[in-house]
């Protein structure tokens, strides 16, 4: 078996200690090449049938949902497309579940933008007030400290939630809730060295990264657009457990290369093309090939550990682990694909980046067409 690391894989680019790197002064690239992630990744792409219409319903959803929300905003949520995100990402369930699974999809993006900025109190007023909505599906149940009125973060959770659970077994909500939970804890955790302006170091970031991602409740979600609930010896199994790492380090470090030029022109710093250059003295093309190896590196050990599946001595088993497996995979490829897609990351200029690989940097927010720029793209 590839052995999934803990810390980054050792590649032909080696890292050099943080204190033994100088302060160069660098030159100003105009922009970089892409890793060819979407080459390395062999898998076929599948497109739920139901999703475009499915899309625009979860779109109408947030929307409606989210009455506070900027013009600038309410445009970057239908340039999202989390919906068509959704149907690459889980091609054989029903509408009515392909929906739940959209609703929450539109819903993820939409915390990760509202807690952008955020300092620590605030992003611990919002883990409560979700988490509570999750905990407590059927009322709200304000606690010290959170307002009397349920903010709409809660009362989409809880609409959401309330839909899922009719079907979703016991062993997936426990895995969605306490993944939601580390999530929060991560974006903590990176609202802390934002209050302090640090950026860690690259293994400490991506412990967190992991967490912070949002990857971990929407693999949890592949039982449940499957209709199945696995038991706790394939869950916990160790190349179980090695594929589902690498489906989240594929789509999170992937996440990283595409959304570069966006965080780098807002001056954001969470992002390990970024931390490679600040703290390690990386040139962009050099941190973008780096990352982009790990990638590589990272589908072949999926591919790896595939092979290598046992058989967990019943055939219904055997058959939802062979689905659950497949849905990762579909993770895997669908992510990739859909991030020229979006509007996220390369605006309407995707079709076009993904042909070629260029991509133009983005001048520093401080400038005004930047700005504009920038904003244009935030989802």
């Amino acid at each position: 078996m590839v052995k999934i690391p803990d810390s980054p894989p050792v590649l032909p680019l080696s890292i050099p200690n943080v204190s033994e790197c100088p302060a160069p002064v660098k030159s100003v690239p105009q922009g970089y090449i892409l890793p060819d992630l979407v080459g390395h990744c062999h898998f076929p792409l599948s497109y739920n049938p139901h999703g475009d219409a499915v899309a625009a319903a979860s779109d109408k959803w947030l929307d409606n949902g989210c009455p506070e929300l900027t013009p600038k905003k309410r445009a970057a949520l239908y340039g999202l497309r989390a919906g068509e995100l959704t149907a690459f990402c889980y091609t054989s369930c029903d509408a009515n579940r392909l929906r739940v699974i959209s609703d929450f999809m539109n819903y993820l993006f939409h915390l990760d933008n509202v807690s952008d900025g955020m300092m620590t109190r605030e992003t611990d007023v919002l883990s409560d007030v979700v988490m509570n909505a999750l905990w407590f599906p059927h009322e709200y149940r304000p606690a010290k400290g959170q307002p009397a009125e349920e903010i709409s973060a809660g009362k989409l959770a809880r609409d959401y939630w309330l839909r899922c659970i009719e079907e979703a077994g016991p062993g997936m909500q426990a895995r969605f809730k306490e993944n939601l939970q580390l999530f929060f804890e991560a974006v903590h955790v990176q609202a802390t060295h934002r209050e302090v302006d640090e950026i860690p170091d690259l293994e400490s970031y991506i412990d967190v990264r992991r967490d912070e991602s949002g990857c971990k409740p929407v693999i949890d979600l592949i039982e449940y657009a499957l209709g199945i609930d696995l038991p706790d010896v394939v869950v916990e199994h160790p190349i179980i457990k090695a594929l589902v790492q690498s489906c989240n380090d594929l789509v999170t470090w992937s996440n990283d290369i595409f959304s570069y030029n966006v965080e780098q022109a807002r001056g954001d710093t969470h992002n390990m093309v970024i931390i490679l250059e600040a703290n390690y003295g990386m040139e962009l093309q050099a941190a973008m090939d780096y990352v982009g190896e790990m990638c590589r590196l990272t589908i072949e050990n999926f591919i790896e550990n595939k092979k290598r599946v046992p058989s967990f001595g019943c055939t219904q088993i055997d058959r939802d682990v062979a689905g659950y497996i497949q849905g990762l995979q579909d993770w895997i490829v669908g992510s990739l694909h859909w991030s020229f897609m979006s509007h996220r990351y390369f605006g309407t200029e995707g079709g076009e980046v993904k042909k070629h690989r260029y991509v133009k940097l983005l001048p520093k927010r401080e400038s005004a067409a930047a700005g504009a720029i920038v904003k244009a793209q935030d989802a």
